[in-house]
């Protein structure tokens, strides 16, 4: 009954012995092969992009309700990144989107607390832009920026991924329907939405880019040559050219909206898009930074410590104001009707001014506010967005 037992080696005698049954070289053999590919595959997926990848996402979030109080103080703050040192427009409905060296996150506008993160561990961050309800984000892992991505503002949900080849100083700005990237040999249109690239131009030869932007009138880049500068304009869908004007050697360009903004030796002047002809007189005499956006049918230009509301198509002004920055972001409905007022940060206040007349028609009282950023009100939130930080005040 116990002959198909192994004996136990007290039964062999005193030896020499060998176990019954032992696997064929062969078994051993793959069993080896099999051990070799896993540790292969491991030390793979340590090192791939997948497992460098830190992606969450979230339910959507809201505006909270409710308007500023009479008073605000800090409720939050976190750093940022921003290309060129200029502060960007980080604040999405109940999102402000945040970026740092390996990725992008999205905080809840009320609390400050993460909602959902992108992140490559692998890789650094090149450039990020908001546009259409979903962030733009494109990073690079050695001399290039080579992937970009789109995730969902709200959620944090990938919507595409897609190769590209931009140079590691390239700067991203977006418009409705457009996401531009600049780099002193070209600009690059990419479709937020779809993902295709749609066009690329690059500088007359011998020149340099030295900016770009986006708005409403195309796309408008600065284009420095030997002893002369000026500035072109491009439709912004198939990159047609539309006019070139010579400008002053020290000129910037501010913005672009439905006129071109530039900033220079003659003073902060308005482009018309439809030639590049001059709109009026120069709005002011600064030749230091400018910022420029849009509310409505009307341009918002600040520079030299005054925010100016012009009629980008005759560059008509309707009213100025002593100002520390920029508007950014309509008002939320709770305030007023949307596209009638404007927050405008001045120093230690946030003022709600009617956006036809100029007209005060709510003070928030705040801490000191840096100059140079641009402010957002969500609901009861103020949101300060700086190159360098975001600050919200409740």
């Amino acid at each position: 009954m116990k002959d198909h037992l192994l004996p136990t080696p007290r039964t062999l005698g005193a030896g020499p012995w060998r176990w019954p049954n032992r696997p064929p070289l062969r078994a051993w053999a793959w069993t080896a092969a099999v051990l070799v590919l896993v540790v292969v595959a491991a030390l793979l997926w340590r090192g791939s992009d997948a497992a460098a990848t830190d992606s969450t996402t979230a339910a959507p979030a809201d505006v909270p309700s409710g308007t500023p109080a009479g008073a605000v103080s800090a409720a939050w703050t976190t750093p940022t990144t921003a290309s060129g040192g200029a502060a960007r427009a980080t604040v999405d409905g109940g999102r402000v989107v945040v970026g740092d060296d390996h990725g992008v996150r999205a905080l809840d506008v009320a609390t400050g607390t993460e909602a959902w993160r992108y992140t490559r561990a692998n890789a650094r961050l090149c450039d990020w832009t908001l546009v259409g309800g979903r962030v733009v984000a494109v990073s690079g892992t050695e001399d290039r920026c080579d992937e970009a991505v789109a995730l969902s503002v709200d959620t944090g949900v990938r919507l595409w991924t897609r190769n590209l080849d931009l140079r590691p100083d390239a700067v991203l700005t977006s418009t409705d329907g457009i996401v531009l990237a600049t780099s002193p040999t070209g600009v690059l249109t990419l479709d937020p939405v779809g993902d295709s690239i749609r066009w690329r131009a690059s500088p007359e030869e011998g020149c340099t880019f030295a900016d770009g932007d986006v708005g409403g009138a195309g796309v408008a880049v600065l284009e420095e040559c030997a002893g002369s500068t000026r500035v072109r304009l491009l439709d912004g869908y198939d990159g047609t050219p539309l006019w070139t004007r010579d400008v002053a050697e020290a000129t910037t360009l501010a913005g672009v909206e439905q006129a071109v903004v530039v900033s220079g030796d003659d003073g902060v002047q308005l482009l018309a898009g439809a030639d590049g002809a001059p709109l009026g007189p120069p709005l002011s005499d600064a030749t230091d930074e400018a910022l420029v956006t849009a509310v409505g049918t009307s341009a918002l230009v600040w520079a030299d410590g005054t925010l100016t509301v012009v009629d980008p198509g005759t560059g008509a002004v309707s009213w100025r104001t002593p100002a520390t920055g920029l508007p950014a972001g309509p008002v939320d409905r709770a305030l007023l009707a949307a596209g009638t007022s404007v927050p405008v940060p001045e120093g230690d206040a946030v003022v709600l001014r009617d956006l036809a007349t100029g007209e005060e028609l709510q003070r928030v009282d705040t801490r000191a506010l840096r100059t140079g950023g641009l402010l957002t009100v969500a609901g009861p939130v103020v949101v300060h967005q700086l190159p360098d930080r975001v600050l919200a005040y409740r």
